[in-house]
C-alpha cells in the first residue's frame, strides 16, 4: 500500500467521521442507548451486584458496537448508493476494498466512542474490578465484533433501498441484541430459543467476551471464536455477492 493510497483512505475515513458526526439521529442513540441500557440493568435495577454488572459489562459491549457497524454500513451504504455517490466512487483513485476499510475504521472509532462510557461505568459505579491486562483483552474482543456486524450491515445495503435498509437494519439489530442473549442470559431462554441464539454471531461473541471477564467458567472460547470466524466469512461472501449484483445493474 503506497503513500497515496494511505492518503486517499485517511481522508475517506475522515469524510466518514465527519458525515456521521453531521448526523445527530446516527450519534446520538449509537452513543448514548448502549450506556442508558446498561445503567439501568447492569447498576440501577442491580445496585450492589459487581458480578452482574461484570457479566453484563461483556455483552452490553457487544451490544455497543453492534450498533454503528449495522446502522452505519446498512443505512449508510444504502443512502450513498441511491443517491449515487457508490457509481462516482467507481472513478474515484481508491479500491472497493479501500472504502469499505475506511467505513471499518469509521465504525471502530465510534465503537470506542461508545465502550468508553460503558466502561467508565461499570469501574466507577459499577465497582467492577479487573485486572488492567483483561481490560485491554476485553476491549480487543469487543472491537473485534466490528468486523461481523459489518460485514452483515454492508449486505444489508447493497440489498435494500435506503428506507427499508434502515427498517431491516432495526430488526436484525433487535434479533442479534434479544435472541443473541445480549440482554438477558440465553440460557434463560426456552430450549428452542437457544437453539435460535446459537446461530446468532451476537451470541458467540458474548461467549467469547464472557471468558475474558470471567475465565473459571468452561466457556470453549476458541470454539466460539472459530464459528465466529465462519460466520464472518459466510458474512463476507454475502457482501461481495450483493455488491456485484448491484454493480450489473
Amino acid at each position: 500500500m503506497n503513500r497515496q493510497m494511505l492518503s486517499t483512505i485517511g481522508a475517506e475515513t475522515g469524510a466518514g467521521l465527519l458525515q456521521a458526526v453531521r448526523s445527530p439521529e446516527f450519534v446520538l442513540p449509537t452513543l448514548a442507548l448502549p450506556v442508558a441500557f446498561y445503567l439501568l440493568f447492569g447498576i440501577v435495577l442491580s445496585p450492589g451486584s459487581g458480578e452482574r454488572a461484570a457479566y453484563l459489562l461483556a455483552t452490553y459491549g457487544i451490544f455497543a458496537v453492534m450498533g454503528p457497524a449495522i446502522f452505519g454500513f446498512g443505512a449508510g451504504v444504502a443512502n450513498e448508493r441511491e443517491r449515487g455517490w457508490l457509481n462516482i466512487r467507481r472513478v474515484a483513485p481508491v479500491p472497493a476494498w479501500g472504502f469499505v476499510l475506511a467505513r471499518l475504521l469509521v465504525t471502530v472509532v465510534f465503537g470506542v466512542l461508545a465502550l468508553i462510557p460503558i466502561y467508565a461505568v461499570a469501574g466507577f459505579v459499577g465497582d467492577v474490578a479487573l485486572p488492567r491486562q483483561t481490560w485491554f483483552l476485553l476491549a480487543a474482543t469487543h472491537l473485534l465484533a466490528v468486523v461481523p456486524f459489518s460485514l452483515a450491515g454492508l449486505t444489508l445495503g447493497f440489498l435494500f433501498s435506503a428506507s427499508a435498509a434502515v427498517a431491516v437494519a432495526n430488526l436484525v439489530f433487535l434479533f442479534f441484541a434479544v435472541l443473541g442473549g445480549l440482554w438477558l442470559p440465553a440460557a434463560l431462554f426456552p430450549e428452542f430459543l437457544q437453539a435460535v441464539a446459537r446461530a446468532m454471531p451476537s451470541y458467540h461473541l458474548a461467549e467469547v467476551s464472557l471468558s475474558v471477564v470471567d475465565s473459571g467458567q468452561a466457556r470453549e472460547p476458541l470454539t466460539h471464536l472459530a464459528i465466529v470466524a465462519v460466520m464472518t466469512a459466510a458474512f463476507a461472501a454475502a457482501a461481495i455477492a450483493a455488491w456485484k449484483r448491484q454493480e450489473n445493474r
